[in-house]
Formats: structure tokens, sequence, C-alpha cells
């Protein structure tokens, strides 16, 4: 049978804005004919003429970022200390390998308006339109305003997001990945500002990610592509770096997709 894979992973860049200014990554490229100091360290003396075609070691970049630049997946450590009832959360080297292949489903949110906090009802609405009951592991993505968004100066407030009871109506289901393609699981913080400032409501503040104390979950952020899925029948590949004891690690989340 035929696959077709659908990259749902942004690229990790200079130009294209995808943070907030403070945690925006830097590549610093390096040619092969710029690495002959690095040819030194092994081969003294080696001179870039007797290379083939003249140049110098191999192609190198040098990157300054966090863990939570381009697509990345969030481990419950980074949500809070505990999980579960006071479990210690894990990190993001702790986190089943299972729970990071499997079947996908796409939520289409791209009707609401940013800033909007998605509740249960509407998770539960959208489940109905698409015939879908949500399975225990099952990989449920978000697909908002922001996915189309990226690179514009205003991404990182683009899109809605989900909140505390959209979180756990999937989370108490079994649901231990999901995922979007904002800057945050959350709505973007401009318009939650805006709430908490209105309210003194101080719960407001990343809602959906704190919805981890209670049941231990990842989420992916920053995804890209969602618009080609189909709400299901495809499968979703999203492993992370392996990065010890840390919140967050890199992925190149993609979608296999079995065609007839």
């Amino acid at each position: 049978m035929p696959r077709r894979f659908v990259d749902l992973s942004i690229l990790l860049e200079n130009e294209v804005v995808a943070d907030p200014p403070f945690m925006r990554p830097h590549i610093e490229y390096a040619a092969h004919h710029d690495t002959i100091d690095e040819l030194n360290t092994f081969f003294p003396g080696v001179g870039a003429d007797q290379m083939p075609g003249g140049e110098g070691f191999g192609a190198v970049e040098k990157i300054t970022l966090t863990t939570h630049n381009g697509t990345h997946l969030d481990a419950p450590w980074h949500f809070h200390p505990t999980q579960d009832g006071g479990a210690p959360a894990l990190t993001i080297d702790e986190v089943p390998l299972e729970w990071c292949f499997q079947p996908g489903v796409k939520l289409d949110f791209r009707h609401f308006p940013d800033g909007y906090v998605v509740g249960a009802a509407d998770v539960e609405a959208e489940l109905a339109r698409i015939g879908h009951d949500v399975q225990p592991l099952e990989i449920v993505l978000i697909n908002t305003a922001a996915g189309m968004a990226v690179g514009d100066p205003d991404y990182v407030g683009t899109g809605c997001g989900m909140g505390y009871e959209a979180t756990i109506y999937l989370t108490s289901r079994g649901v231990r990945v999901t995922g979007i393609d904002a800057w945050s699981w959350d709505a973007p913080f401009r318009h939650t500002a805006e709430k908490v400032a209105a309210t003194g409501d101080t719960s407001l503040i990343w809602e959906g990610h704190k919805a981890g104390r209670d049941i231990g979950y990842c989420h992916l952020e920053k995804l890209h592509n969602l618009e080609a899925l189909p709400s299901h029948g495809f499968m979703v590949s999203c492993f992370p770096h392996k990065i010890k004891g840390a919140s967050a690690g890199w992925t190149r989340a993609v979608a296999v997709i079995d065609e007839n």
C-alpha cells in the first residue's frame, strides 16, 4: 500500500519569525572553505589545496537556541514539577516512546478568533462533527489560524488556544500527546494578559499547560501543514530529541497516510 508523508514541522531558520525576540534562534553557517582550522585540528598542516575541489573540511553550523525553538515536544516537567497527584513530572528523556507514534486526529479550530480559549464543549462538538470518538494514546492535533501565519510579525499572538477543561477532556480519555500549530498550546499571552488585568484571575495564565499537574501529558507546539491532513486515518511520528533532564525536545513531526 502506498504511503504519503506530510511534514508537520516548521523550518529552524534565522529569517522567519516564529518566536518572541528574546528567544529567537541564531544559526551561524560555516561553508566548506571556512573550516580549514577544524581540518588542521585532526590533520595538521593539510591545506585546502590538498583537499578535493580545493575546499576545507565539511560544512557545519553553530546554533544558539532553546529546547522550545522550532517544532518541539513539551514534557510534563515543562508545565510543573509534579504530575498525576504529586508524582515527579517526566522530563523529555523519560517520555515513553509509544506515546510518540500513534494514530492521529485533527480538530479544526481555524474559525475561532485570536485569543479564544477552547473549552471541552468545543472539543466534543468538533469530534461529533468529524464523527470520531477519541481513543487512548491517539495524538490529537489542533489546527488554528496560526498555522498559516508563521513568519508574520504577530505570529506569536495569532490563533486560539486550549484551556484547562479542553485539555483535561482529552487527557482523561487517555490522550498523552497533543499538538498545535500555534506558538503555544495555550491562547496567546497577549490576549490572556488582557483578561487577567480585567479580572485579576491569575488561574487563566497557562491553564492548558497547567492541566499537566493533574494528568501528565505532552504537547507539540509550532506544528505546520495541518491543513493538509484529514480529520483522522493517519499516523503521527513525533519522537523528541533525547536531552537529559530537559523540559522539551526538538522533533521532526511527520504524519503518515496510507493511500489506496
